[in-house]
């Protein structure tokens, strides 16, 4: 079954105005990303907001969810590749989440969202 993105969104939690902005500006987000031994820096632009997250693989670290809940992040290597990171809530309740992040040979990034059993996977090329 194929489902819109605010229909995926309504199962993160996220309020209804938050999803609304976040199809509009999630059309052409511009990822960079930079690297520097087990280092990651990845900062996300679009049209209302850009975020920035740097991290250590393999080290738990702070950030906020899409509605800006406070989170606790821990990424790690599936793969020489593939980076997996769960996310637990630091306050209240919501979905289980996490993320991936792959490389392929082929110069794309795939990144797959998870929200209890709602998964969203979107495909990066570079510029």
């Amino acid at each position: 079954m194929c489902r819109s993105r605010l229909e995926n969104f309504a199962d993160t939690g996220v309020n209804v105005m938050l999803r609304k902005i976040a199809v509009k500006a999630a059309s052409k987000p511009l990822v960079e990303i930079t690297q520097d031994g087990e280092t990651l820096s990845i900062k996300t632009s679009t049209s209302v907001r850009t975020t920035h997250i740097t991290f250590t693989v393999g080290q738990e670290f702070n950030e906020a969810t899409v509605d800006g809940r406070p989170c606790t992040s821990f990424p790690r290597w599936e793969t020489d590749s593939k980076i997996s990171c769960e996310q637990t809530l630091q306050k209240g309740e919501g979905p289980k989440t996490s993320w991936t992040r792959e490389l392929t040979n082929e110069g794309k990034l795939i990144l797959t969202m998870r929200a209890d059993d709602t998964i969203c996977t979107r495909v990066y090329e570079r510029q």
